[in-house]
């Protein structure tokens, strides 16, 4: 009996050290976690926290937005009227808390975001992790 309770101890003081090991070793790994092959996406509010390594071994989900394929590999600063329209038409039909998901789906496409509403949609990111963060 007493060993089985001084192995659990013993397990106990293993764990709190390990923890405490684990926590100081945290910080910088995550920092490494914000560009994908040294590459960065430029939506650091967007992908920061929500890593796309995160997502790198999930599927593409695709919110409706096939048509936005066309738009592989061009830089944001390129679209025309029509392609910020059919962005806009996609981004603004979304609920909230689906437009992190769609920011990652885009970046794992290639596809990169209109200048033009990357400012609204850090915005909205902004408020859902403000949301998610006063859950915990």
């Amino acid at each position: 009996m007493w060993i089985l309770i001084a192995a659990i101890v013993l397990l106990g003081i293993f764990a709190a050290i390990a923890s405490k090991i684990m926590r100081r070793r945290g910080a910088a790994p995550q920092a490494e976690n914000s560009a994908t092959d040294g590459e960065c996406c430029g939506m650091h509010a967007v992908c920061e926290k929500d890593s796309l390594l995160a997502a790198a071994g999930k599927e593409i989900e695709y919110y409706d937005d096939y048509e936005l394929d066309e738009y592989v590999n061009i830089p944001s600063s390129q679209y025309d009227d029509e392609a910020l329209s059919r962005f806009e038409e996609v981004f603004y039909t979304l609920r909230a808390e689906d437009v992190p998901g769609w920011v990652r789906s885009l970046a794992m496409r290639q596809i990169e975001v209109p200048d033009k509403i990357k400012d609204e949609i850090i915005m909205i990111v902004e408020e859902e992790r403000g949301k998610k963060n006063t859950r915990h």
